[in-house]
């Protein structure tokens, strides 16, 4: 199995990445977590980035806040799929959510809500997933489950209000 890569533009960010990492963990997803920043290392950003498929990755999710571009750097230097998660860390995390969904064409970034890791986790999951029937399978389960769960909850509020 492809291993996702997490990477983070400060370790300020690993609150909002761990509940990504829960998600990776339920589903046996090998990952990496590191701290790049677009800026402040833009070189290991790079290399991290140009170096990725070789070294086993299937995707990569980056988080930054504050309007970092993380997701963007990492993106313009890789064609595997990018996932970025805008990082709530001034302006409501909307200066994050622009700068990383705002890409130019042919430089996609896949961006999911404000602080939105789990999600991100699924999404990279649903990639690795194309070609790993286990994976596919794991994810259906889940989907199950969570139908099962809501079903189950709906019962208990009908009964109080009937």
């Amino acid at each position: 199995m492809k291993k996702v890569a997490i990477v983070m533009g400060s370790d300020s960010d690993l609150p909002v990445v761990e509940k990504g990492i829960a998600v990776l963990r339920e589903f046996g997803i090998p990952f990496e977590v590191r701290v790049c920043s677009a800026h402040r290392t833009p070189e290991e950003a790079r290399e991290f980035s140009k170096n990725a498929r070789a070294n086993g990755f299937g995707a990569i999710i980056a988080a930054a806040g504050m309007a970092a571009h993380l997701a963007g750097a990492v993106a313009a230097n890789t064609t595997l799929p990018v996932i970025g998660i805008p990082v709530k860390a001034s302006l409501e995390g909307l200066d994050a959510l622009l700068s990383t969904v705002m890409m130019p064409p042919g430089i996609p970034v896949a961006t999911v809500a404000i602080n939105g890791a789990a999600n991100a986790a699924y999404l990279a999951a649903q990639i690795l997933a194309v070609s790993d029937g286990e994976l596919a399978g794991k994810l259906n389960e889940a989907r199950v489950k969570a139908a099962e769960n809501v079903r189950k909850k709906n019962a208990e509020i009908e009964k109080l209000y009937q």
